[in-house]
């Protein structure tokens, strides 16, 4: 047990320091006999155990963010999850969720694994992205992680972010043309709204297709139509897939006499989206 006098104010100043709790910052001073980096390091270990107890919790509540580089050249989405709303909608949980954002756009790390071995500024000190984390949950008391990370790159890219973050979208188009800003912004917010399933009909995965194709045959099948008709008419009913699900054939939102290929169009001729990548919370 120390004998070293632990005074309020010490105490204090250690749970300025860290955010943890009143009790855990003066178990931590007597401790360590008073010493408040021995103290720091006793709670990230105290934190760390917590992060190891909650493993097994629900952790769907939480902040994406999307953020785009300077010459807005990448861009990237990243989810912080957390246990609760009331954790989510913490100004220093939003605060906590754009830092790393913003190391994964100036970095682009290949995966989740290495965006949690970046490091961040924490307190004047550079803590890397996994520890970062485990402190934060020793402090907040629920289990933190990230759960989706996205990256594209693009003549310009375009960030936007709906929902008090809870679903945030990237638009990458093949030039910064006049108009780009709002244009892709406008492309972003239809993404959001549409949740198209790829750019055009060229980028629409195989087996979407086969699926389509299989609950159309079916569905024409069960209404009786003779069997030379089915292909014929299957491939109609993918051709309407592809204008109601694929991005750059629906019909522009804003504007439903265009298309978004054709509104793109008419912005800058040529303008058009070359990747788009779309994350909503717990999706």
């Amino acid at each position: 047990m120390s004998t070293v006098q632990i005074s309020a104010s010490d105490v204090n100043k250690l749970r300025q320091q860290t955010g943890a709790g009143m009790m855990d910052c003066k178990k931590a001073l007597t401790e360590t006999n008073g010493d408040f980096e021995a103290a720091i390091d006793f709670l990230r270990k105290k934190g760390a155990k917590v992060a190891a107890s909650r493993q097994d919790r629900e952790s769907n509540e939480g902040a994406v963010i999307a953020r785009t580089s300077e010459d807005f050249k990448t861009g990237v989405i990243i989810e912080l999850n957390c246990e609760t709303d009331f954790v989510a909608k913490n100004a220093e949980f939003i605060a906590f969720a754009n830092e790393i954002a913003n190391a994964a756009v100036q970095s682009k790390p290949a995966s989740i694994e290495a965006l949690y071995d970046l490091s961040i500024d924490v307190e004047n000190a550079s803590v890397k992205i996994g520890d970062a984390i485990i402190d934060k949950t020793g402090k907040i008391g629920e289990k933190i992680g990230i759960s989706k990370y996205e990256v594209i790159e693009g003549d310009k890219v375009v960030a936007y972010i709906h929902g008090n973050y809870r679903l945030a979208v990237l638009v990458g188009l093949n030039k910064n043309a006049a108009g780009a800003d709002e244009a892709g912004k406008d492309v972003a917010m239809q993404i959001a709204a549409m949740s198209p399933v790829a750019v055009d009909k060229d980028g629409v995965d195989s087996t979407i297709i086969e699926r389509e194709l299989a609950i159309a045959k079916d569905q024409i099948r069960a209404e009786g139509k003779p069997e030379e008709m089915v292909e014929k008419i299957a491939a109609g009913k993918l051709n309407k897939f592809y204008k109601d699900s694929t991005l750059l054939n629906q019909e522009f939102v804003k504007d439903s006499s265009k298309t978004v290929a054709q509104f793109l169009d008419s912005v800058d001729k040529g303008l058009t989206v070359t990747a788009f990548k779309r994350v909503a919370l717990g999706a």
